[in-house]
């Protein structure tokens, strides 16, 4: 059996704090609990998810290294900088993507290529502009012909867009 491990205090490291809530968010994948220290009086927030399994990516280089949500969302965050995306969407894709990850792949290995695979089709279908951006990171773009070659390929009307499925001819 597992040792009892308690939450810590973010100001005092005190491990004596009480739950004042406990709330669903993000379609209840999510329990956001308020908490308060009885040492020190701060209040704080702490988050628990469901996890699965432990993902491990393969990078191209043929490195392991344990999938990372936070990695996952400064990379998308970055492609929707000063874009009409907010932080809910964002968190929203991350979840998603790490959910499929999860639940549609054989083992406990996902390789680099399929979480980019996902996070740019995602994106095709969150805002085309975050996807150009991300894709020309990812694909390490060095000349204005792979701006060019990525944009003709987007579709005009984008209205049947869902998020994270995956087309049968892949744009990215």
């Amino acid at each position: 059996m597992l040792p009892y491990i308690t939450m810590r205090c973010p100001y005092c490291n005190s491990t004596d704090s009480r739950v004042t809530d406990s709330r669903p968010d993000i379609e209840d994948a999510i329990i956001r609990r308020r908490r308060v220290c009885e040492q020190c009086g701060a209040k704080f927030t702490t988050v628990e998810r469901v996890q699965m399994r432990d993902l491990v990516v393969r990078k191209n280089s043929g490195k392991l290294e344990p999938f990372d949500r936070e990695k996952l969302r400064r990379s998308i965050k970055l492609a929707c900088r000063n874009r009409d995306v907010g932080d809910e969407q964002i968190e929203r894709l991350v979840t998603s993507i790490h959910r499929r990850l999860e639940t549609e792949t054989p083992d406990d290995t996902v390789t680099s290529a399929l979480v980019g695979q996902m996070v740019a089709d995602s994106l095709l279908n969150l805002d085309p502009i975050a996807f150009v951006r991300f894709v020309s990171v990812y694909r390490k773009f060095s000349r204005v012909a792979d701006f060019k070659k990525i944009i003709d390929q987007i579709p005009e009307d984008n209205d049947d867009a869902v998020v994270c499925k995956l087309p049968k001819t892949s744009l990215f």
